[in-house]
């Protein structure tokens, strides 16, 4: 097996540490939660400081759970901050490696290979991840955590069930902690990319905990549950093939990224609004940028309580700027790998992008139609932009569980109506 030399580096409680340094105030010290208080005792609570979690607060309950004796402060949702201190750690992490070494899995987590930088800098992983959090951290003001593997997998995993609780924040997983930390890991939920619907199935075969796995070889997983169950037999021996290069989980190119955390849990029947919402928001952003995409990712994240997610990208047969085409793919991987679980967190990203110097005809399309669709989108993008983000929305939007005008209006949409 090719062995990397992978960082997950991930920032402990965000909003809330955000929300911390914006106020100079210690995350570590201070009850802190970050929800919004027009939404009452009801509202969720999107992040609390690690002062509140010790105390057992946890960051995705309800505001009306905290128990009456204990004291907090609360801070209203600044979605435009979090994205802001998002991109000053992108930039930290590009100070020390290039772009294609890089992914961002979520605005508070992302993954660097840094193998090919250790002769460069003549050093060791650990030693350079403490150098990369001590940046994060000088320049932030953010504490950070990270795991080290030699894959994707294991260094999140490291992440997830050790880095947190070690002194230094930082926990080292080799092929050789397979056996001995991977195959300890239970219940099943606390391992990263395993379901709770797969969950259920597995504990009905009497599969307790990760190494419970290995009773019963890799083909009765494929047979049982198709291309999944063969990637959670890998998994759960440590194997993962995947790598930001050749999978292009992050593209040479710049890449487009929106992500969501939700305000309250979804299903599987309202979410698809949101990913329609979203992709419209994305194309708008090639189109005012005279860009292209030919990748598409989703990336599906469960309740808290849940935990777990998934994320899958797809390359594109040519290249678009078309939100209907970005939908379609992002619905298609969510039908494939979707459980029927609460989901709590969104995100869409758009790799391979490039410029949009002309249209590219397709002798199978109506391209006459195609040109009178896109004269559409123009006179809408005109109009969004002289008079708002929300000045002219589809009839979906006025759904209950719509968030565009929200969001439009949270991250600097304006609207003069």
């Amino acid at each position: 097996m090719e062995e990397r030399n992978i960082l997950c580096i991930d920032i402990k409680s965000f909003f809330a540490s955000c929300e911390c340094v914006e106020k100079k105030l210690d995350p570590f010290t201070t009850p802190l939660i970050v929800a919004d208080p027009d939404r009452g005792g009801g509202a969720i609570t999107l992040a609390v400081t690690p002062y509140l979690k010790k105390l057992g607060v946890p960051s995705r309950g309800r505001v009306f759970e905290i128990p009456k004796n204990i004291k907090y402060i609360t801070a209203r949702p600044r979605m435009s901050l979090y994205v802001k201190k998002s991109k000053e750690i992108i930039s930290i992490f590009l100070d020390f490696i290039s772009e294609e070494d890089l992914h961002i899995y979520s605005i508070d987590e992302s993954f660097l290979d840094i193998t090919d930088y250790l002769k460069l800098y003549k050093t060791d992983d650990i030693t350079l991840a403490k150098k990369i959090m001590k940046t994060i951290k000088e320049k932030t003001g953010l504490d950070s955590t990270c795991g080290i593997g030699p894959n994707l997998l294991l260094a999140k995993v490291a992440l997830d069930t050790e880095s947190k609780n070690n002194k230094d924040m930082i926990a080292k997983w080799t092929y050789e902690d397979v056996k001995t930390k991977l195959w300890n890991i239970e219940p099943l939920n606390k391992m990263w990319g395993i379901g709770e619907k797969t969950i259920k199935k597995l504990n009905n075969l009497g599969i307790k905990k990760v190494g419970d796995i290995n009773k019963y070889p890799i083909t009765f997983y494929k047979k049982r549950f198709g291309i999944l169950g063969e990637e959670l037999w890998l998994h759960a021996n440590g194997i993962d093939t995947s790598s930001i290069k050749n999978e292009k989980i992050e593209s040479k190119n710049k890449s487009y990224s929106l992500s969501q955390v939700l305000f309250k849990d979804y299903t599987i029947l309202n979410t698809p609004l949101i990913i329609r919402e979203m992709s419209s928001k994305l194309a708008k952003r090639l189109r005012d940028n005279k860009k292209t995409c030919q990748i598409i990712g989703l990336g599906i994240g469960y309740s808290r309580t849940i935990g777990n997610g998934f994320y899958h990208s797809r390359k594109l047969s040519e290249v678009t700027d078309d939100e209907n085409k970005i939908y379609e793919s992002c619905i298609n991987i969510f039908e494939n790998y979707i459980e029927d679980l609460p989901i709590r967190k969104i995100s869409i990203s758009l790799g391979k992008i490039e410029r949009n110097d002309y249209i590219q005809l397709n002798l199978f399309e109506n391209n006459e139609k195609r040109e009178n669709e896109t004269k559409i989108i123009e006179t809408i993008d005109e109009i969004t932009k002289k008079f708002g983000d929300n000045s002219l929305l589809k009839a979906s939007s006025l759904m209950d569980y719509s968030t565009i005008k929200k969001r439009n209006n949270t991250l600097g949409g304006h609207n003069k109506y």
